[in-house]
């Protein structure tokens, strides 16, 4: 798969993965599924969820640094200013051949285009915050918050999932 391949998945990602209410529980559900997948998997990870005006769920594994914490600040603060995951803004930018300060003169001190952060939408309210994850690489961290929300929210990842690198 190229840039725009992987850019049309993202897309329907976030047309697909949005929930009919979003609470306090359910951010709780979901960070605990992403912790739970990060102790079987043995990976060190910081999980946020978050509405935009407050955090809902934090957890930092074994062998996080203050680092991953920045990350995490970085890819939900990509997620607020542009209402998309910071992968498809990753992928968008390389097609465009700029980074985030060429293009949008943010800086990367407090923005981070990588894989990581995605939206929390909910239906007929929009983009209300966030799910971000610090830790593995742009590609995984993007996938295994895909995979999270799939089973969530009772969808195939099938069709959702970006192909695995090595086919691309």
């Amino acid at each position: 798969m190229n840039l725009q391949d992987d850019l049309a998945v993202m897309v329907r990602q976030e047309q697909t993965l949005q929930f009919e209410h979003f609470d306090e529980n359910t951010a709780w559900q979901l960070g605990c599924a992403l912790h739970e997948r990060a102790v079987a998997e043995g990976w060190p990870l910081v999980i946020d969820v978050r509405r935009f005006d407050r955090p809902l769920f934090f957890a930092a594994r074994p062998g996080m640094t203050s680092d991953n914490l920045d990350w995490v600040r970085r890819k939900t603060n990509t997620v607020q200013r542009f209402l998309r995951s910071s992968y498809r803004i990753a992928h968008q930018l390389a097609v465009e051949e700029q980074d985030i300060s060429q293009r949008y003169h943010l800086s990367p001190a407090d923005y981070a285009s990588c894989g990581g952060g995605f939206p929390v939408i909910v239906k007929g309210a929009g983009i209300i915050g966030s799910v971000t994850v610090s830790g593995l690489p742009d590609r995984q961290d993007h996938q295994i918050i895909v995979q999270a929300l799939c089973d969530l929210l009772g969808h195939d990842q099938a069709g959702l999932m970006l192909a695995d690198e090595s086919t691309r």
